[in-house]
């Protein structure tokens, strides 16, 4: 069953924004290079499918309050970014 948060994401219809980025020449470049390989129609498109799936992840990782209070208790007790890192890669394996 789809949360409603999932619900919202999938419409048509849900409230747009214009924003601004300022992204390096050959960034924009490569992106179109890839957005046709990819299947998408334009570069645009394949920005947002890459913030999209940016954002999924680190709202399966942060959208559990304890887990986010687990990594905080870890990071002030020393656990290196990349150890933390290491075991959510395994977590999400598993």
């Amino acid at each position: 069953m789809l949360s409603d948060r999932m619900k919202t994401r999938l419409a048509k219809d849900r409230p747009m924004t214009s924003i601004t980025l300022r992204i390096p020449v050959d960034v924009v470049d490569s992106l179109k290079t890839i957005a046709p390989l990819r299947g998408f129609s334009g570069y645009q498109t394949l920005l947002k499918s890459y913030i999209s799936e940016g954002l999924r992840r680190d709202e399966a990782q942060y959208a559990s309050p304890a887990t986010a209070r687990l990594i905080d208790a870890l990071k002030k007790r020393g656990v290196p970014e990349s150890v933390l890192a290491e075991a959510e890669r395994e977590a999400h394996v598993a």
